[in-house]
């Protein structure tokens, strides 16, 4: 059975936005050792489930970067990554979606989730979209959580738990602290 993975960047205070959108604090931190995080994750999975505002934001960035001879290699491996994998864009306000291998989906229904995770193929992971890591949440379809979490507080702002309907008791898996001094924490739920 395949596994949604959430990999989410974080503050210490729980944001994965300032007051405003504002993500100019993971910048900072990002290092080789996170661009081999991303890549490695990268290896694991067949599938990116987006938000729509996620999704927009990756689909003007990584495609530029594949192609960029001044990207790091790193980065552009990533890219060439994310641009080859299947998109799921989960969106009600999106008309069509137009990078390579995407397909728009309307609504989230949960039996669907669970045929895509019975389906043949490596994990499913998503990246930021926390409207639809609170959805899944709430459905009890995360499998693991791999928060990112950066030594900076931003003291407001988007948290990335928000709206969860009940308690999600988790276990540590894993730690990793990179050279930038943030620490990738795994977590998946323990089911009871």
């Amino acid at each position: 059975m395949r596994n949604i993975i959430v990999s989410m960047r974080v503050t210490l205070d729980g944001f994965i936005a300032g007051p405003h959108g504002e993500m100019d604090w993971m910048e900072e931190f990002f290092d080789e050792a996170l661009a081999t995080y991303e890549s490695e994750l990268q290896k694991t999975v067949d599938t990116t489930l987006f938000g729509r505002v996620t999704y927009q934001g990756f689909e003007s960035h990584w495609p530029k970067v594949a192609l960029d001879p001044a990207s790091p290699k790193g980065l552009v491996e990533y890219a060439h990554q994310l641009n080859a994998m299947r998109k799921m864009v989960f969106s009600k306000t999106l008309s069509r979606v137009e990078w390579n291998n995407s397909t728009l989906v309307k609504e989230i229904v949960p039996e669907e989730i669970t045929k895509m995770k019975q389906e043949p193929g490596r994990d499913m992971v998503i990246y930021g979209s926390a409207s639809i890591v609170r959805t899944l949440t709430n459905l009890g379809l995360i499998d693991q959580y791999q928060l990112l979490v950066h030594p900076v507080v931003l003291g407001s702002g988007k948290p990335l738990f928000q709206d969860i309907l009940h308690k999600v008791k988790l276990s540590l898996v894993s730690t990793k602290t990179h050279p930038s001094g943030v620490v990738v924490l795994s977590y998946q739920p323990i089911k009871e």
